[in-house]
C-alpha cells in the first residue's frame, strides 16, 4: 500500500502540484482559479484520444442494441449462451464493453488526487518539500475567482449547482436514444440522468470550492466533445446501420439513380 501511494504521489500529485503551482505563478495576480482552468485544460488534453474512443464505443454498442435484444430473446432461457454470444457478437464488431471504464477511471482517480493537490496546494506551506526546485516560486497564493473563496466550501452552492446542471446536460447527451426494453438499463440511465447530478451538488458542496470549479470546466470539456463525437455519429449512420441489423440509409445519389431507373421503365 505505502508501495503504491509512493508510485501515485511520484507520477501524479508531485507533478500536479508542481504544475498548478507554476500556472498559479504564471496567472496575473497569482489566480489559483484561472491556474485551475488551465490545468483541467492541460488534463483534458492528454484524455483527449481515450475519451473520444470511448465515447465512439459506447455509440457503436448503442447501435448493436437490436442484435443484443434479439438475442437476449433467442437465448432468454439459456444465460451462458446468451453471454456467449453477446460477447462473441462484441468481438466480430470490434466493441469493447470495458472500454468506456478507463477513462472514467483515470479521471476519477486524477479527481482524488487534485482533492489532496488544492488541499495543500491553495497555500505556501508546502513549497518546501513538494515543489521541483526549477518551479518558480510565486510569493503569494490568490485563493479567490468571482468573489469565491476556492480554498473554502461553497455555502452558496453557486459552483457545485453549476457543476450539477453540467453534469445533468452531460448524462443527457449519451441517454439512450429510442425506447429501451431492458428494466436494468433503464434504471442505470435514469440514475446517471437524475441521481449522479444530484450526488455531485452534495459532494461538490462538502469539498472546498476550487474542486467543483474543476469538475465545472473538465464537464464542458466533456460535453463539447460529446457533442462533436455523437454529431459524427449521425454522420456515420449509414455506416453504423448494417451493424444494428438495419438498412443502411440511401445517399442522393443513390436515390437519384433509383429515380433515373424507375423513369426509364416506366418510358
Amino acid at each position: 500500500m505505502n508501495f503504491l501511494k509512493s508510485i501515485l504521489k511520484a507520477t501524479l500529485y508531485r507533478p500536479l502540484y508542481n504544475l498548478l503551482i507554476f500556472f498559479v505563478w504564471l496567472m496575473p495576480g497569482n489566480s489559483v482559479g484561472w491556474a485551475i482552468i488551465l490545468l483541467t485544460a492541460i488534463v483534458r488534453a492528454l484524455l483527449l484520444i481515450p475519451t473520444a474512443k470511448s465515447l465512439k464505443s459506447q455509440a457503436k454498442m448503442q447501435a448493436l442494441g437490436p442484435k443484443i435484444e434479439e438475442m437476449k430473446e433467442k437465448y432468454k432461457d439459456d444465460k451462458q449462451a446468451q453471454a456467449k454470444a453477446t460477447m462473441d457478437l462484441y468481438k466480430k464488431e470490434g466493441v469493447s464493453p470495458f472500454s468506456s471504464c478507463l477513462p472514467l477511471l483515470i479521471q476519477m482517480m486524477i479527481l482524488v488526487v487534485l482533492y489532496k493537490v488544492f488541499m495543500v496546494g491553495l497555500t505556501t506551506s508546502r513549497f518546501g518539500d513538494l515543489l521541483y526546485a526549477f518551479v518558480p516560486h510565486p510569493g503569494t497564493v490568490n485563493t479567490m475567482f468571482l468573489g469565491i473563496d476556492l480554498a473554502l466550501k461553497d455555502k452558496l452552492y453557486i459552483l457545485p449547482g453549476i457543476a450539477g446542471i453540467l453534469q445533468f446536460i452531460a448524462a443527457w447527451q449519451m441517454r439512450p436514444k429510442g425506447q429501451v426494453k431492458d428494466s436494468m438499463q433503464q434504471m442505470l440511465s435514469k440514475q446517471m440522468l437524475f441521481i449522479f447530478p444530484i450526488f455531485t451538488v452534495i459532494i461538490a458542496s462538502r469539498l472546498p470550492a476550487a474542486l467543483p470549479l474543476y469538475w465545472i470546466v473538465t464537464t464542458i470539456f466533456s460535453v463539447a466533445q460529446q457533442y462533436f463525437v455523437l454529431k459524427n455519429q449521425k454522420a456515420m449512420a449509414p455506416v453504423l446501420a448494417p451493424i444494428a441489423g438495419g438498412k443502411p440509409a440511401e445517399t442522393k445519389e443513390e436515390k437519384r439513380g433509383v429515380e433515373i431507373t424507375v423513369r426509364r421503365k416506366s418510358r
